[in-house]
Protein backbone atom coordinates (compact mmCIF):
# COMPACT_ATOMS: atom_id res chain seq x y z
CA UNK A 1 0.00 0.00 0.00
CA UNK A 2 1.41 3.37 -1.13
CA UNK A 3 2.16 5.59 2.54
CA UNK A 4 0.68 8.52 0.78
CA UNK A 5 -2.85 7.35 0.57
CA UNK A 6 -2.98 5.47 3.87
CA UNK A 7 -1.61 9.26 5.15
CA UNK A 8 -4.51 11.10 3.21
CA UNK A 9 -7.00 8.47 4.42
CA UNK A 10 -6.04 8.81 7.63
CA UNK A 11 -5.94 12.57 7.60
CA UNK A 12 -9.13 12.54 5.48
CA UNK A 13 -11.06 10.15 8.23
CA UNK A 14 -10.26 12.17 10.75
CA UNK A 15 -11.14 15.44 9.36
CA UNK A 16 -14.39 13.24 8.35
CA UNK A 17 -14.82 12.63 12.15
CA UNK A 18 -14.61 16.13 13.59
CA UNK A 19 -16.40 17.22 10.92
CA UNK A 20 -19.62 14.96 12.24
CA UNK A 21 -19.46 15.63 15.55
CA UNK A 22 -19.90 19.75 14.67
CA UNK A 23 -22.85 18.75 13.58
CA UNK A 24 -25.45 20.46 15.90
CA UNK A 25 -28.78 18.45 14.94
CA UNK A 26 -29.44 15.71 16.51
CA UNK A 27 -27.29 15.91 19.51
CA UNK A 28 -28.35 13.82 22.48
CA UNK A 29 -29.36 10.33 22.87
CA UNK A 30 -32.97 10.87 22.88
CA UNK A 31 -32.69 12.47 19.33
CA UNK A 32 -31.50 8.48 18.37
CA UNK A 33 -34.81 7.26 19.67
CA UNK A 34 -37.47 9.58 17.93
CA UNK A 35 -37.55 11.94 20.97
CA UNK A 36 -36.20 15.21 19.26
CA UNK A 37 -39.20 17.43 18.83
CA UNK A 38 -37.99 20.46 17.23
CA UNK A 39 -39.23 21.61 13.97
CA UNK A 40 -37.80 20.75 10.43
CA UNK A 41 -35.78 23.83 9.59
CA UNK A 42 -33.55 24.33 6.40
CA UNK A 43 -29.89 24.90 6.71
CA UNK A 44 -28.20 28.07 7.05
CA UNK A 45 -24.76 29.71 6.44
CA UNK A 46 -22.15 28.05 8.39
CA UNK A 47 -24.38 24.86 9.18
CA UNK A 48 -25.06 24.47 5.50
CA UNK A 49 -21.78 24.98 4.66
CA UNK A 50 -20.56 22.36 7.35
CA UNK A 51 -23.09 19.88 6.39
CA UNK A 52 -21.44 20.38 2.51
CA UNK A 53 -17.66 20.18 3.56
CA UNK A 54 -19.03 16.78 5.20
CA UNK A 55 -20.42 15.60 2.34
CA UNK A 56 -17.41 16.03 0.39
CA UNK A 57 -15.20 14.27 3.22
CA UNK A 58 -16.92 11.13 2.75
CA UNK A 59 -16.60 11.27 -0.91
CA UNK A 60 -12.83 11.90 -0.51
CA UNK A 61 -13.37 9.19 2.09
CA UNK A 62 -14.36 6.46 -0.64
CA UNK A 63 -12.21 7.44 -3.16
CA UNK A 64 -8.74 7.06 -0.82
CA UNK A 65 -10.51 3.35 0.33
CA UNK A 66 -11.19 2.63 -3.00
CA UNK A 67 -7.75 3.71 -4.64
CA UNK A 68 -6.26 1.82 -1.93
CA UNK A 69 -8.11 -1.21 -2.23
CA UNK A 70 -7.42 -1.23 -6.15
CA UNK A 71 -3.75 -0.67 -5.59
CA UNK A 72 -3.15 -3.84 -3.48
CA UNK A 73 -3.55 -6.23 -6.15
CA UNK A 74 -1.26 -4.98 -8.30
Amino acid sequence: MNPMLAIGQDVVGIFLMLAILLQSRGSGLSATFGGDSSVYRSRRGVERRLWQFTILLAILFCVFSEVSFTSLGK
